[in-house]
């Protein structure tokens, strides 16, 4: 049993500033859009990997947040599955 409820307190014994968080939202974001592009396009991690040259288990790590990827790594896969990355203005 964790001794935090909720998510603010974690972010207050652990001092996230705003900047962090945003950081972990996106982060987040974009793992999420790469596993859901992965399931569009009825790919396996292994079938991904055959695609990419990136290890399975690299692809593990990166979809359960063990790991950050770099964007190179996401670029890699994204581009392997048809999808490309795209700055947009952030909502105000």
């Amino acid at each position: 049993m964790s001794k935090y409820e909720t998510w603010h307190e974690v972010k207050k014994e652990l001092r996230i500033s705003k900047e962090q968080e945003a950081e972990i939202k996106l982060e987040e974001e974009l793992i999420e859009a790469t596993i859901a592009a992965r399931n569009k396009k009825q790919l396996t991690q292994r079938e991904l990997s055959k695609r990419t040259s990136i290890p399975q288990s690299t692809i593990a790590r990166i979809e359960s947040g063990l790991v950050s990827p770099k964007i190179q790594t996401l670029n890699k896969l994204l581009i392997a599955m048809g999808y490309r990355l795209k700055i947009v203005e952030m909502d105000k």
